[in-house]
């Protein structure tokens, strides 16, 4: 079983910035594909970016694309989501999630990943 657990989230004024970390523990990351996804109320969970198991490839969901990066540290078995020029429409619950892959194709689909966080709220608001 692997536990991950998101920290980081907060309320943030539209321009903003905000760092996400999911930290994994009962396994090692090294050999997981991890991704981060979000949920507004009352909208289902939507893929914001994914990052293979190497490292080698990510994948971002086009309205975050080069505002959020993605990335992971696996000798701190953590993975962080570097959120900048944030907009209100960005409020959401983040959730991280895990795959056990080797693919370096990154998936979008919620069925894809094995393991999930408990989430945590960022809140993009003046």
């Amino acid at each position: 079983q692997m536990q991950l657990v998101e920290s980081g989230g907060g309320l943030v004024q539209p321009g903003g910035s905000l760092r996400l970390s999911c930290a994994a523990s009962g396994r090692t990351l090294s050999y997981y594909a991890m991704a981060w996804f979000r949920q507004a109320l009352g909208r289902e969970r939507e893929f914001v970016a994914g990052l293979s198991w190497s490292g080698s490839s990510t994948f971002y969901t086009g309205s975050v694309k080069g505002r959020f990066t993605i990335s992971r540290d696996n000798t701190k078995n953590t993975v962080y989501l570097q959120m900048n020029s944030l907009k209100p429409e960005d409020t959401a619950v983040y959730y991280c999630a895990s795959e056990y892959s080797h693919s370096n194709v990154v998936r979008s689909d919620t069925s894809s990943y094995d393991y999930w966080g408990q989430g945590t709220q960022v809140t993009v608001s003046s």
